[in-house]
């Protein structure tokens, strides 16, 4: 991890896709667990519906139930992963798909250091546990493997788990205020940083999508 710049990554990756087509993200709340299944919700809690979600006002709500949609289709599409297949890796510059679960996690906690927090950087101790995960590339491939799938899917869980606990606490003013800080050259708010967070996971929903259609002895897939 040396030279680590969460800040350089950021601005690199935010080149790329913000010219993409943004996609939805998200999380089953209340996932504290591994539910190895990904059990459907009840029709009155279904991921399907995005709005105001109680406990949250309502701009952040609805930014909640797409955090809550995303991170669904994730746990279901790598339900059955075993290690090998997480660690498999289509050719020597390709992220394995484990490594992609964790760069979630690293991505989502930079922007809770950055929202909740007002800070630009990783700390020390969020570069150790993070740096990898974040940067991917050959650290990834080196150190990012050997994990069973509840490895991955309690971390970004527990990552997750603090950003809904914490957008409880914040407003639709802080949802869509403006920072200075990242506005010298055009405007960034609050919400579309989060609304990153949803596009970041869909974008690599796809990416372990495709890994999956070429996993060794893999089926056709439509996902």
């Amino acid at each position: 991890m040396n030279n680590f710049s969460p800040s350089q990554s950021r601005r690199g990756f935010l080149r790329t896709t913000t010219q993409l087509t943004a996609g939805l993200v998200g999380l089953t709340a209340g996932l504290s667990s591994f539910a190895a299944d990904a059990a459907a919700p009840t029709a009155k809690d279904s991921v399907h519906v995005i709005g105001p979600t109680p406990g949250y006002s309502p701009q952040i709500g609805t930014l909640v139930s797409m955090l809550n949609y995303n991170r669904f289709t994730i746990l279901r599409m790598t339900k059955s992963f075993t290690k090998t297949e997480l660690d498999f890796l289509l050719d020597p510059k390709a992220n394995t798909i484990g490594a992609l679960l964790l760069h979630l996690g690293a991505t989502e906690v930079f922007y809770q250091a950055n929202t909740f927090e007002g800070r630009q950087e990783f700390n020390d101790a969020e570069k150790k546990e993070w740096g990898a995960a974040m940067e991917l590339g050959d650290e990834g491939r080196k150190v990012i493997k050997g994990n069973e799938l509840k490895y991955y899917v309690d971390k970004i869980t527990a990552v997750r788990e603090k950003t809904l606990a914490t957008l409880k606490t914040k407003d639709d003013a802080w949802l869509l205020a403006v920072d200075p800080e990242w506005s010298k050259d055009e405007s960034y708010n609050t919400y579309w940083k989060w609304f990153h967070v949803c596009e970041h996971e869909s974008n690599h929903r796809g990416q372990i999508a495709f890994l999956k259609s070429r996993l060794p002895g893999a089926k056709a897939s439509n996902e």
